[in-house]
């Protein structure tokens, strides 16, 4: 059991890196509260049609996946904010208000860098960082087992 009842992924507009990485986690710890949100969300839209062809590829489904943007009762105590990169992790602790449990994602696995967006690119571009968030994902989850 960790220490964090809920983990939040966020990227900029919520139409694939971080509705990936939920999908991703989901299907390793079904047990486990996790969402994902957006700092740039205008409007409802379903999840990027190339990030749903991937996951699928990889056999992970996102079930009824429609944007949302982040809002301040999405973060509490003892959720665990993963942003996909240093930008976002800062906008996230200036314009929320935290500072606690908020980190991106390679830096809580132990690495440097930011999750590439494959927003706008090919399809390789959106398997490239979906193998990437399955790896990066699967670090989470042995990190969390051990805290």
């Amino acid at each position: 059991m960790n220490k964090y009842r809920k983990i939040l992924f966020v990227c900029t507009g919520n139409t694939c890196r971080s509705p990936m990485a939920e999908t991703i986690l989901k299907s390793l710890m079904p047990d486990q509260e996790v969402i994902s949100r957006g700092l740039v969300v205008l409007f409802s839209e379903p999840v990027n049609p190339k990030a749903e062809t991937v996951l699928a590829n990889h056999n992970l489904k996102i079930a009824n996946h429609v944007t949302r943007g982040l809002r301040p009762s999405d973060i509490e105590e003892d959720t665990l904010v993963l942003t996909m990169t240093e930008e976002q992790k800062g906008r996230v602790i200036k314009n929320y208000n935290t500072a606690g449990n908020v980190y991106t994602l390679k830096e809580y696995v132990g690495e440097m860098g930011d999750v590439t967006d494959p927003y706008g690119g090919t399809l390789m571009d959106y398997e490239d960082c979906c193998v990437e968030l399955v790896r990066l994902i699967k670090k989470l989850v042995y990190k969390l087992a051990e805290e």
